[in-house]
């Protein structure tokens, strides 16, 4: 017994204490991360504006953070508070910390990589070149924890690089690639009759993207084929008869294709469908679509599970069945100590 108080108490002073500063929208998520663990203090920000608009910010406790681990949770939720939060970002590494960690939940631009065109733009990779500019802290360089971007194709966790000539992160960051799915998997397992849950991907980049962590599961993969003048949602390969079956992607906009996928799903046999997504954008209030209130959507899901990375998404649809929050706190608090 006092071997093992011994190697806690050696593993605890290895242990950082981090300062968490945050954004408006992130307080709530924020706490809960702070409520994690007592390794990690919270810390605040004056967000003001002057009258022209423009960011009047002010970093609290400034003076008390040299030497300390440091650390920004943001939320890039739309281009009007970007700019407020890059300032305060490009800020705190400078004030001499041992270490800096910016935490962005949901990397807004990830679905927008590919220029299929002369003159298309890959704002994804803008976004990574003005992240990767974050000043260097005494520490080193940033580390950046990021929840299943949408442009990890090819999986590679705690890779700087992204593949197939996808936009890249430099030196000055080192990007560490998290998931949700255990917050997933996690919840299942809580469900009755769990043995009888079959993970359906709605196309074959779900599938690449998420089927290795899954794949304790039966599977059932969905494809988009063209009949006619229209795209229609098939299922490619499995069968989800007699069971429920949970569709897993990595993001949420307008919800069409989810709804699609459960109509298939349940013609097919399906018991019961239900939805995980990391990212509820739901850009126009389109998760109304999916409430119990909505006509026609009554039974049509079981369950739809998002995480909190969308702060706005989850206080819209707060007590709203079938909506159920799968909070990342935790998961952050675990990545700060990385």
């Amino acid at each position: 017994m006092e071997i093992d108080k011994v190697e806690i108490q050696q593993q605890q002073q290895k242990m950082k204490q981090v300062h968490l500063f945050y954004c408006v929208e992130s307080e709530e998520l924020a706490r809960n991360v702070a409520a994690h663990s007592e390794l990690i203090t919270l810390q605040s920000i004056n967000w003001r504006n002057f009258d022209d608009g423009f960011p009047n910010l002010f970093i609290n406790n400034a003076e008390n953070l040299r030497g300390q681990h440091v650390a920004f949770l943001a939320s890039f939720s739309s281009p009007g508070v970007i700019f407020e939060q890059l300032s305060v970002i490009y800020a705190l590494p400078r004030l001499f910390v041992a270490s800096f960690s910016l935490v962005l939940p949901f990397f807004p631009t990830g679905s927008f990589e590919r220029m299929e065109e002369e003159g298309d733009v890959a704002t994804a990779f803008t976004m990574a070149r003005i992240l990767s500019n974050i000043p260097i802290s005494r520490g080193g360089p940033t580390s950046l924890v990021i929840y299943d971007i949408h442009a990890l194709q090819a999986i590679v966790y705690l890779s700087i690089f992204l593949m197939q000539e996808r936009f890249y992160f430099g030196d000055h960051v080192l990007p560490l690639f998290v998931t949700g799915i255990p917050l997933l998997k996690q919840r299942l397992h809580q469900l009755p009759e769990s043995d009888k849950i079959i993970v359906a991907f709605p196309d074959d980049g779900a599938w690449k993207r998420f089927h290795k962590l899954l794949d304790h599961f039966p599977m059932v993969v969905c494809a988009k084929v063209r009949e006619g003048d229209k795209r229609m949602v098939r299922i490619k390969e499995g069968n989800p008869a007699g069971c429920h079956v949970v569709i897993v992607d990595d993001l949420v906009q307008s919800g069409g294709t989810l709804i699609e996928c459960q109509k298939v799903l349940a013609a097919h046999g399906a018991t019961k469908v239900s939805a995980y997504v990391t990212h509820g954008v739901f850009p126009k209030r389109s998760w109304e679509r999916f409430t119990h209130k909505n006509n026609g959507m009554e039974n049509a899901f079981a369950y739809f599970w998002m995480t909190d990375s969308c702060p706005h998404t989850v206080k819209a649809i707060a007590n709203k069945p079938p909506f159920e929050v799968l909070s990342l706190a935790g998961s952050i608090a675990d990545a700060l100590q990385i």
